[in-house]
């Protein structure tokens, strides 16, 4: 990483004419020497550390170098032509416990063989009728073949399927996007004066991407460190800023790059290459380990798998909670934090329908970023959610309620019956992945600050699900995301729930919001961490 030092005028709330050094961190990307372009650095008072394997992302963020298709569509990776083989010559029945390992060709639209690798193919081990699904392993070759080895973890059938989420020559334009691009949406800060009148101006992570830097508003988090620029208001002052929304989705494309990128080649199911397999019964026996949920224990893979649409961890003997009663008794006591995107946000709603006792609070606030809060004042249950801070998609909301996850976990006293759940990425695949480092590294030193002061807090990390499959929010962006949030916390002692694969292991479309099967799940594997036994 590269770091250089710029000063600037500063208008931290305010159309004051003092200075202050503001410093940008630039990371690297493996097949390319120039640094991304320039990001706030955090500046939180005891930031601490990033995990040795954090500190450099270039092996983090690796990908296979792609040629390109030379601008023939016909070149690039197609669902309809590559195909898919066992390894080995298929069996009668195979053994519970055992793996299934295919060869996988990537082909392009003519048929013939690629040469080259890069392509993000999604496999699945699938038994219809016993609603029972796994992810599979796709390990690139880099010659245009892929080993996919799938898990057998039920008794009975199972079906492989396997989907092209996007070929080489897609995931190339949006690597270029990430890494070339310094965003690729932008925000709308609103002003108010005195006497109601208002005006509108764009906001975004860099002060380059408003205009001219001498005509911008800095706003400094004084938590966090991070930093958020609007244009100058036309008349108000910076320090009237008070809403805050989404603005404009640019466009980033050319012609040839949406064909790539385009729905009829884009998350298509490759034909069957393997017929239905048969696992053996073992008494009917399901593989789960039996050691209780705890935080900071090491996560396999896969993650875990569904039998019956219940998802069993393979890292901890997880829990299903399915009735109210159940989750009253284990949320008994406990205050639950819940911060960042919407999709964490579904676990809040998922407990308000599903338990009856916990009774919503309205406070006044905007339903779409909170802070929304539930009570069941009998048991001494408490559930808060609230969004992260900007950069945040959102209808408009008062500036005042965006609060920095940092803020946040800094006010916490911890303990015990204090509970954090973190859901942060969803809204950082439209900028390069330094802005989201800045971010990790500031709430990384909270969490290892809350933890140290009270290590009895539970703190869970929700890792990004699967959903978009564009140039804003491709499953592509969301596996560097989660790379990078494993590798933040991967030393600390947290937990995580691993909704990326929880998301792409049945044969369900992709949410970014996935349906109400998903979110129980999701929500029993944290409460089997909340109460292990």
């Amino acid at each position: 990483s590269q770091v250089k030092s710029k000063e600037e005028k500063s208008f931290s709330g305010s159309a004051s004419s003092d200075h202050q050094l503001i410093f940008y961190i630039g990371v690297s990307w493996p097949d390319r020497a120039v640094p991304l372009p320039p990001g706030p650095r955090p500046a939180h008072k005891s930031s601490g550390s990033l995990h040795q394997g954090f500190s450099g992302l270039t092996h983090l963020l690796h990908w296979p170098l792609t040629p390109g298709d030379g601008g023939d569509l016909l070149a690039s990776t197609s669902p309809q032509t590559s195909t898919y083989h066992l390894r080995s010559p298929a069996q009668t029945s195979y053994t519970l416990g055992g793996y299934l390992e295919a060869i996988l060709i990537a082909r392009d639209h003519q048929g013939r063989p690629k040469a080259h690798g890069g392509d993000l193919f999604r496999a699945q081990l699938l038994g219809p009728d016993l609603k029972a699904g796994v992810p599979g392993d796709v390990t690139d070759l880099e010659n245009g073949t892929y080993l996919l080895t799938l898990p057998l973890l039920w008794a009975g059938q199972a079906q492989v399927q396997v989907r092209l989420i996007h070929s080489s020559e897609a995931v190339g334009v949006l690597r270029g996007i990430w890494r070339d691009q310094w965003a690729t949406v932008d925000f709308t800060g609103y002003f108010r004066g005195p006497t109601g009148y208002e005006e509108t101006v764009t906001c975004n992570v860099n002060p380059l991407l408003i205009g001219e830097e001498e005509g911008t508003c800095h706003y400094r988090d004084e938590d966090s460190g991070e930093l958020w620029f609007c244009a100058r208001p036309p008349t108000l002052p910076c320090d009237s800023l008070v809403g805050h929304s989404s603005g404009r989705y640019w466009n980033v494309t050319t012609p040839h790059e949406e064909a790539l990128l385009a729905r009829n080649v884009t998350n298509k199911t490759l034909p069957q290459g393997i017929p239905p397999v048969w696992v053996a019964q073992e008494n009917n026996r399901i593989l789960s380990p039996e050691q209780p949920c705890r935080p900071g224990i090491p996560a396999p893979r896969p993650s875990g798998f569904y039998h019956q649409n219940v998802w069993h961890s393979l890292s901890c003997s997880s829990r299903s909670f399915s009735t109210a009663d159940s989750i009253l008794r284990c949320l008994a006591g406990h205050v639950v934090h819940m911060m960042g995107d919407s999709t964490v946000r579904q676990w809040w709603e998922y407990l308000r329908d599903t338990v009856p006792a916990l009774k919503p609070v309205d406070l006044h606030a905007t339903y779409h970023t909170g802070p929304l809060m539930a009570v069941d004042t009998t048991r001494a249950i408490v559930l808060h959610w609230r969004t992260h801070s900007w950069p945040l998609r959102s209808l408009r909301t008062p500036v005042a309620a965006l609060h920095s996850v940092v803020r946040e976990l800094g006010g916490l006293a911890g303990g015990p019956h204090t509970v954090v759940v973190l859901s942060l990425g969803a809204h950082f695949t439209t900028f390069p992945p330094s802005i989201f480092v800045q971010r990790l590294a500031g709430v990384r030193a909270a969490v290892a600050a809350l933890l140290a002061r009270e290590p009895g807090t539970l703190v869970v990390i929700k890792l990004a699900n699967t959903g978009y499959k564009s140039v804003y929010g491709s499953d592509w962006f969301t596996l560097q995301v989660n790379r990078l949030l494993r590798a933040a916390f991967v030393d600390l002692r947290v937990a995580f729930v691993d909704a990326w694969e929880m998301t792409s292991s049945l044969a369900l479309p992709d949410s970014i919001h996935p349906g109400r099967c998903i979110v129980r799940n999701e929500v029993d594997f944290l409460l089997s961490h909340v109460c292990p036994t």
